[in-house]
């Protein structure tokens, strides 16, 4: 179920946009909403679809949610796609 939620949650638009955003480093939630042209409701859903799929983590300040990416997460997909199409250094079997 946790690669199910992982590709679900990558096959958005708006939630990779998200992902690009946060490669620079972490932000607010007020900060990635003003990326878009969306709602902050529908930003927020995106962001709890990207926590579930444990892309991402969410870290309370004060009155402020400040999300950044799990690298770990990304490198086991990044694994995962590499054995499917084969990356194992050989061109030719």
């Amino acid at each position: 179920m946790g690669l199910q939620n992982t590709l679900k949650a990558l096959s958005d638009p708006i939630r990779r946009e998200i992902l690009n955003l946060l490669k620079k480093g972490r932000m607010s939630a007020g900060d990635i909403v003003d990326h878009f042209s969306v709602t902050g409701a529908s930003i927020s859903r995106h962001l709890s679809v990207l926590k579930d799929a444990d892309l991402i983590r969410d870290k309370r300040e004060g009155k402020f949610i400040y999300y950044e990416l799990n690298a770990s997460v990304l490198e086991e997909i990044m694994l995962f796609i590499a054995d499917l199409k084969g990356d194992n250094g050989n061109d030719q079997e």
